[in-house]
């Protein structure tokens, strides 16, 4: 099974409304449980065909990206502690790894707050296993914030922009 499909599994179990999927195929063991808004994944690395990368135990955990870690005592009246959603709508990292605002060290960056986007435009570069993956808009407007820094470590579902 290949990284792509894991990361789509990964996706769909956490949109929808299991709470746990198992896949076996070829020696290939994958199991994904959702527990009070958590996904965790288990997987015997030696099982995967990758390079570079020795046996043992390979496991992960996805959050929601809607889940939030505050740093407040438990106690707390809940109500105190919603934030408002700041308008417009976030182009999120599809996939954990370095997040990279231009092309090259020396170009100019994709994009800048008050940028023009149309859906399907470059908005950045996420890294990963030595792959440089581009981020496209899924929708059009204008650049409001970029939520991280160049060469910045972002995780599966943090939010990169905020377009309004």
């Amino acid at each position: 099974m290949k990284m792509e499909e894991i990361l789509k599994l990964i996706e769909a179990v956490s949109a929808s409304t299991l709470t746990e999927f198992k896949y076996e195929e070829n020696g290939t063991k994958l199991n994904l449980k959702k527990e009070q808004q958590k996904v965790e994944i288990v997987q015997n690395a030696a099982s995967i065909p990758l390079t570079g990368i020795s046996g043992g135990d390979f496991q992960a955990t996805v959050l929601p990206q809607n889940m939030a870690v505050s740093g407040s005592s438990e106690n707390a009246d809940p109500e105190e502690n919603l934030e408002k959603e700041p308008e417009g709508k976030r182009i999120i990292s599809p996939l954990v790894g370095t997040f990279y605002a231009a092309p090259a060290e020396d170009a100019p960056s994709f994009v800048k707050v008050g940028d023009k986007v149309e859906v399907g435009q470059v908005v950045g570069i996420v890294e990963a296993m030595k792959l440089m993956n581009e981020i496209e808009s899924e929708c059009a407007g204008t650049v409001a914030e970029v939520l991280v820094e160049n060469g910045e470590p972002v995780e599966y579902g943090q939010p990169l922009f905020r377009i309004v």
